[in-house]
């Protein structure tokens, strides 16, 4: 019998991965463009947003690795919310990514309008920005979210880890679901409290999770009861 041991392992080394990659990368990048004068703060702190944009990269291929690590464990028990959890999780992935290009973008702009001296379109430099927060801040955010809910479900109903454990998951999703959607029609509620305080169930149940997962693995009587059992599609 497959206990998915070292699937285990992986999943748990990724969520702390993906949420340290995520947090460092956003801050670092975030920092320097929301300040007043931020073509010249990324002009003067290219090193900065070239480490800020690796660790984003991180985040994205980490992201997408979380579930692709779980699908091989999860997929026994619902192949469609297996499916979906990975497919909604590589979105986020490239959400992720499409941010971390306009950030790049904005860096090239800054570069060409104040150290070369050559004329720049810098109007164009909100859009990239607006571009930036919609991607990482609101729709990556919601794939992260419904592809995070799909695999508590699963677990949940498994019990491949505690029932407490995936149902913290299950209502963390859900409460950073209310907070995202909120936020996309009022953009300064995703900077104030409310955000964060909606946001964090779910950052700390996903650590919790990542040492449960290094140090007991799934649960064995789980996955042993499911032999001879049809998969629910």
């Amino acid at each position: 019998m497959n206990t998915y041991r070292k699937n285990a392992i992986w999943v748990g080394i990724l969520f702390i991965l993906c949420s340290a990659a995520s947090i460092i990368g956003m801050t670092m990048g975030n920092s320097l463009l929301n300040a007043p004068d931020y073509l010249t703060s990324l002009a003067a702190n290219e090193n900065k947003v070239i480490i800020a944009a690796l660790f984003e990269v991180i985040w994205a291929a980490s992201g997408v690795g979380i579930a692709i690590a779980l699908y091989p464990a999860i997929r026994r028990f619902n192949r469609s919310l297996a499916l979906g959890s990975v497919a909604f999780r590589v979105i986020e992935g490239v959400m992720a990514v499409i941010g971390t290009l306009a950030m790049l973008s904005l860096l090239t702009l800054s570069k060409e309008f104040f150290l070369s001296g050559s004329p720049a379109d810098v109007s164009s430099g909100p859009l990239f920005i607006g571009m930036r927060d919609w991607a990482q801040s609101v729709l990556a955010i919601i794939f992260f979210l419904v592809g995070a809910l799909m695999y508590y479900l699963v677990m949940y109903k498994s019990r491949l880890i505690p029932r407490w454990l995936s149902g913290w998951g299950i209502i963390g999703a859900v409460m950073g679901l209310a907070a995202v959607l909120v936020g996309a029609f009022n953009p300064s509620f995703l900077n104030g409290a409310g955000n964060t305080i909606l946001n964090v169930p779910i950052g700390v149940q996903e650590m919790v999770l990542a040492v449960w997962l290094i140090a007991k693995g799934f649960n064995q009587k789980a996955i042993a009861a499911l032999s001879g059992k049809a998969v629910t599609n």
